[in-house]
């Protein structure tokens, strides 16, 4: 509630709720019949619906002021185009309240649903609520109405819910219900074969349910993929429930392996393709410090394992899988960069699995969260190397440091050290230094994206194996590549590699 700093007139935002007027609140009716003045929007037709929802409280003597819009839709002749049109309309639309408002009149503005969701009353607060006292009376939205009628849990627990409006472009509505847990996308009408689109293309249709002017007279429930998209009014919304406790949806077919990466850290650096993937699975499995970063969801199962089992790890995916569950393997990482992608497809390559379908969804791999901490170091040719000789010799190893130093390419190296590992770096540092400068930048991040973060820049010759470990990723920089301490964050050095050779 704001106070007056102008006006003596009160204005209310009267929230009328999804569109029976049983579901009005008992402070929407108290404030229509305190009010001088009535307004409400309307197309140019002149009907509303928020008038028709409170028609019952409205009195005789009500000053009743329509706010029609001028356009419905973005076709329009005016020198602004649709947005220009709707500026000057709400524009127009405040000077006509706020001259009741000076007069000294209370004004009800009637909203469907909740006034600030959505709704058109939020066009006057903005223009009105900083010079008149103002209350806001919020209403039941169209997104618990529509819950309510289906019957089914909205959002459950730690779910997540994301509500879109279904102008969006279908590729960003792709996206957000790749990764969210609950949805719910309004504003359908002509935009349904889009948001259909998009449902389809997240892998969402078989659970989503169709609600058509909930609570109003007309309404209408079902299944997302039955509704034909020419029958589709304005007043629809799409919703993906809570899959806590819900059966699988029919025509889901057999089970599945998903292999992901969670990125070098934490949620900030997941997908939304990957996101979706974790939320859709039956099981999770992975090596207990990455399932670790996984949200815990009820009813999803995990196995979490030792990180020198990936093979029997993957079997144990595809068997589940099998069985008829969608899994999730998890890597840190991008899966496919010295991680699970690998073992899965070796493993799946056997004849026992071969109707069992694997995917694979790529992720931010600790090359490229390196290099953006840095600056650009990967800017230019570069070489992934990883220096464990766990499961290749070191010989191979150093023929392959010794050629990528030789073609002057920036170096990338993984898997540094450990505890078993102690002098492969400092053997690594000597082999390049027969190649490069021992004033190369050579970057060196630990953690990035996690609690103990931390990116520096050496020179080559300075790079001690003692400050690395298995958390470390090294980017060694070629020739080319320039390495300054800028101003900003008192000093930080910047690392980049020009994508132009100077003889080019």
């Amino acid at each position: 509630m704001s106070e007056s700093s102008g006006g003596t007139g009160r204005l209310y935002g009267v929230g009328l709720g999804p569109g029976d007027p049983n579901l009005m609140t008992l402070r929407a009716v108290r404030a229509i019949g305190d009010a001088d003045v009535v307004a409400y929007h309307s197309a140019r037709h002149g009907r509303s619906i928020a008038r028709s929802i409170a028609a019952a409280h409205l009195r005789p003597d009500h000053i009743e002021e329509a706010l029609v819009y001028p356009v419905t839709t973005e076709t329009t002749d005016h020198p602004g185009g649709y947005r220009g049109a709707l500026e000057e309309f709400y524009e127009e639309a405040a000077a006509r309240l706020a001259a009741h408002l000076d007069a000294g009149r209370t004004v009800a503005v009637l909203a469907e649903g909740d006034p600030m969701f959505y709704g058109s009353y939020m066009h006057m607060h903005k223009r009105l609520a900083d010079r008149y006292a103002t209350e806001v009376i919020p209403g039941v939205t169209s997104v618990s109405a529509a819950a309510a009628r289906l019957g089914t849990p909205l959002v459950e627990g730690e779910e997540i819910l994301t509500i879109l409006p279904g102008t969006l472009p279908e590729e960003e509505l792709t996206a957000r219900l790749a990764a969210t847990d609950t949805a719910v996308v309004m504003k359908l009408g002509r935009t349904f074969p889009a948001v259909r689109g998009a449902f389809e293309a997240s892998g969402r249709l078989p659970e989503a349910r169709y609600v058509e002017r909930a609570t109003m007279a007309g309404e209408r429930t079902g299944e997302l993929a039955d509704v034909d998209p020419e029958s589709v009014p304005y007043f629809s919304v799409a919703v993906l429930p809570s899959r806590v406790d819900a059966p699988r949806p029919s025509g889901r077919g057999g089970g599945e392996v998903v292999v992901v990466g969670t990125g070098p850290a934490g949620p900030l650096w997941l997908t939304p393709q990957t996101r979706g993937a974790l939320a859709a699975a039956d099981d999770v499995v992975g090596y207990t410090t990455y399932l670790d970063r996984v949200p815990v969801r009820p009813g999803q199962a995990r196995h979490g394992s030792d990180n020198k089992v990936e093979s029997e790890r993957a079997e144990f995916a595809l068997d589940l899988a099998r069985r008829g569950h969608r899994v999730a393997v998890v890597s840190g990482g991008d899966p496919g960069v010295f991680a699970m992608a690998t073992a899965v497809l070796e493993v799946a390559s056997q004849d026992a699995y071969a109707d069992i379908p694997v995917r694979v969804l790529p992720g931010v791999t600790a090359a490229n969260a390196a290099a953006a901490r840095a600056g650009a170091p990967l800017g230019h040719d570069y070489a992934t190397i990883s220096l464990s000789d766990r499961l290749k010799p070191w010989e191979v190893i150093a023929e392959r440091l010794r050629a990528a130093a030789s073609a002057d390419l920036v170096l990338a190296l993984y898997n540094p050290g450990s505890q078993s590992r102690t002098w492969q770096v400092g053997r690594a540092r000597d082999l390049l230094l027969e190649h490069r400068s021992p004033d190369t930048p050579v970057v060196l991040a630990r953690d990035v994206g996690g609690p103990a973060e931390s990116v520096r820049t050496v020179r080559l010759a300075d790079v001690d194996p003692a400050e690395v470990d298995m958390r470390t990723l090294l980017i060694v920089g070629s020739s080319q590549t320039r390495w300054v301490k800028r101003g900003e964050d008192g000093g930080r050095s910047v690392v980049w590699t020009p994508r132009r050779y100077p003889e080019a």
